[in-house]
């Protein structure tokens, strides 16, 4: 799962969406018969700065209830490149967006000028703001700031591994949610983004679609592989989660335990490398040591809370272990971490926090967020099973403290209105894995069981490499060159296969 930035452009619900409450019917099933509905895109120029030339934008409506195909509508931001290179276009190719919680919008405004290099006029680029998201219509549950911090929303445990405070947290955001999140945030789902998905495809003339899918977004890309087969025409899933149904979103985040434990050497190692030395970053002489003098650390700060740059927010043990959980998504993050723990080993020293640590999450992304997590697959409440997994996960995953397993407000959420989608092998033979051996987020253990879920529909792709989002990211030459080959020639790898470079 990704880490989460503010994000600024609201759209006002429409009253008919504001008056809804969450009792209202939930999202499900049925949707509007195929070709009913055929939505249209107003397209107008939107450049941004940094981002590839002629991006438009435009707005998608979709129905609140799918069951209601006529009734209150939600808006989408939806943002497209188009081909420069008419005589070669091919199709759309659609950036599904990781998180939850994440901005298609945005990663097509930062990965866009890369993309379109790759693709040479292959496709256009288009992606979107699921519901919840950046310039979709919002939806808020009224947190108390305090519950928004990152280490907060994530249950990381007390110093000596209680759980009462996060139990209570988790029933007050959970009971936030309920009175004040409407029909609008009970629409945010997995299954509803799909849906969504579809109605773009439709609004954008194809007969099928090719995809870039990332993190959470590759589970949205499997689940429409499944729904919609016949619409689907190169898949491209990068940094893939176990798919199970019984679990989802409460699986990956169990999972990134055994994640960090994975990721962590290569942080050791560069933090024990002689270069850091004139950085004034170099943490231990040995990679081994780097381990324990992190661990030591966590726990001093856990007992002795260091005050930081930021007023009123302490450099605690968990904001520290939560800063390393981010910093394992790539190693241009390293530094920030490295330079975060010699802070807080000197003694003269004022530590400044990483923004993703530093304060608060705006109440509308971080009630997007609780919403996919919880509206998606039941989560079970009993808080002296809570407590058990806590004690054996920090014995077993130290790095984590228990935080994967603990309790959370999804504990406490409306039973959802719909069962998790099965991911089987049904459908044609048109999906590109590709994976980092080493992931803190999706763990190569869960990316696997996608791979026997998904049978001979896919080939899988590893790259002896580390961090969280592979393709023209944190990946390798070797493997963005075959992601590259498969979306614009369709040639895959016959067998499954790894990159060493």
């Amino acid at each position: 799962m990704t880490t989460y930035a503010p994000r600024t452009l609201l759209l006002a619900l429409s009253a008919a969406t504001v008056a809804a409450t969450l009792t209202a019917p939930a999202p499900a099933a049925r949707a509007a018969a195929p070709g009913t509905d055929r939505p249209t895109l107003s397209w107008r120029p939107c450049d941004r700065p940094g981002g590839p030339t002629g991006q438009e934008c435009a707005e998608l409506p979709v129905p609140l209830d799918y069951r209601d195909p006529d009734g209150p509508r939600l808006t989408l931001a939806v943002t497209r490149v188009r081909s420069e290179r008419p005589a070669a276009r091919r199709g759309t190719l659609l950036v599904i967006p990781g998180g939850p919680g994440g901005s298609g919008v945005r990663q097509l405004t930062t990965k866009g000028p890369a993309l379109r290099k790759a693709m040479a006029g292959a496709y256009d680029l288009v992606s979107f703001d699921p519901r919840g998201v950046g310039g979709s219509t919002r939806a808020g549950c009224g947190l108390d700031a305090a519950d928004r911090h990152l280490v907060t929303l994530r249950s990381w445990p007390a110093p000596d591994g209680g759980i009462d405070e996060n139990v209570a947290r988790a029933r007050r955001t959970a009971e936030a949610c309920r009175r004040h999140g409407g029909a609008a945030l009970r629409s945010i789902s997995s299954a509803n983004e799909v849906r969504d998905i579809d109605r773009l495809r439709r609004a954008l003339g194809e007969e099928k679609l090719s995809a870039w899918a990332t993190s959470y977004g590759t589970y949205v890309g499997a689940v429409y592989a499944q729904k919609y087969p016949r619409h689907t025409d190169r898949w491209v899933l990068d940094s893939t989660g176990d798919p199970d149904p019984s679990r989802v979103e409460r699986g990956w985040l169990a999972n990134m335990a055994a994640g960090a434990d994975d990721r962590f050497p290569d942080f050791a190692a560069w933090a024990a490398d002689p270069a850091r030395e004139s950085e004034g970053l170099r943490l231990a002489r040995r990679p081994e040591d780097v381990r324990p003098l992190f661990l030591a650390l966590a726990a001093k700060l856990d007992r002795e809370p260091k005050p930081s740059t930021t007023p009123g927010v302490p450099l605690t043990g968990n904001r520290l272990r939560q800063a390393l959980q981010n910093a394992l998504a790539g190693d241009a993050m390293f530094a920030q971490v490295a330079r975060l723990v010699r802070q807080a080993q000197d003694p003269a020293a004022e530590p400044v926090l990483p923004d993703a640590v530093a304060g608060p999450m705006p109440d509308e992304d971080a009630s997007a967020v609780m919403a996919t997590l919880c509206n998606d697959v039941r989560w079970p409440a009993s808080v002296p099973a809570h407590r058990r997994a806590v004690a054996a996960d920090r014995a077993r995953h130290p790095l984590t403290a228990g935080m994967p397993v603990n309790i959370s407000p999804c504990g406490f959420w409306k039973a959802p209105a719909e069962r998790p989608t099965r991911i089987t092998a049904d459908g044609p033979s048109n999906i590109l894995m590709v994976q980092n051996r080493r992931d803190p987020y999706t763990p190569y253990f869960g990316t696997l069981k996608m791979r026997r879920a998904l049978g001979d529909r896919a080939r899988l792709l590893t790259l002896e490499h580390g961090g969280h989002g592979a393709y023209l990211g944190n990946g390798t030459p070797c493997g963005d060159r075959t992601v590259t080959t498969f979306l614009t020639t369709g040639r895959r790898p016959q067998t499954d296969t790894r990159c060493t470079d």
